[in-house]
């Protein structure tokens, strides 16, 4: 059996931070330390930070006709990673400094997908890489009319080219399982609607 631990760490401290890059993103150094499970201060420790705005993702859903709306783009950080780096997603976006997390879930619905949301279902909220990253992701389902959904879209401004595509909720499951839908939002929510699909269908159909 393991052993308890001996203490629950809450306090960590600051000594320093260092700003490394600063773009879009930016990555920071911290050299801190933190209370250990053994009791007591651990030593400085030194770690870089990713630091990037919050972002929203929301799988669009259409309870009647039970069919999800999903996203394809090309995605930079897949380039030498898979063969294929358009990866299918979820509407997505990230949460300027003013905006609640719901605005920016209707607003990116209607530039990426062209569709609407009425109404919001919160399912969790995480973080995708706590070890290296400060980013928080805010996970909904979004109640949707599927039919006509589809197409190009995307704001010229901001580069993005988007193909809309509606899936079957089977046919999006099965792509999980197979290994085509591999972006960790997607998968979440689509595991999260394979759990509470009866009750949503229940209330939103």
């Amino acid at each position: 059996m393991t052993e308890p631990t001996r203490s629950t760490p809450t306090a960590f401290e600051i000594a320093r931070r260092e700003n490394c890059f600063q773009g879009f993103y930016k990555l920071d150094k911290l050299y801190l330390r933190h209370e250990q499970f053994a009791g007591g201060m651990g030593t400085e420790i030194s770690r870089e930070l990713f630091v990037r705005h919050d972002a929203v993702c929301v799988l669009p859903y259409d309870a009647k006709r039970d069919e999800v709306v999903l996203i394809e783009q090309f995605r930079v950080g897949a380039l030498e990673k898979t063969a294929n780096p358009w990866l299918i997603e979820l509407v997505a976006g990230l949460i300027d400094k003013a905006e609640e997390p719901e605005e920016v879930a209707h607003r990116e619905a209607e530039e990426e997908a062209g569709i609407v949301f009425s109404a919001l279902w919160p399912i969790t909220k995480y973080f995708p890489s706590p070890g290296g990253s400060d980013e928080f992701v805010h996970l909904f389902l979004g109640r949707c009319e599927s039919e006509g959904a589809g197409g190009l879209h995307g704001l010229e401004s901001e580069g993005e080219d988007i193909r809309v595509t509606v899936w079957s909720f089977d046919d999006a499951l099965q792509a999980v399982r197979d290994g085509r839908i591999i972006n960790a939002s997607t998968i979440i929510a689509l595991q999260w609607l394979a759990l509470n699909r009866t009750e949503v269908r229940g209330l939103w159909s």
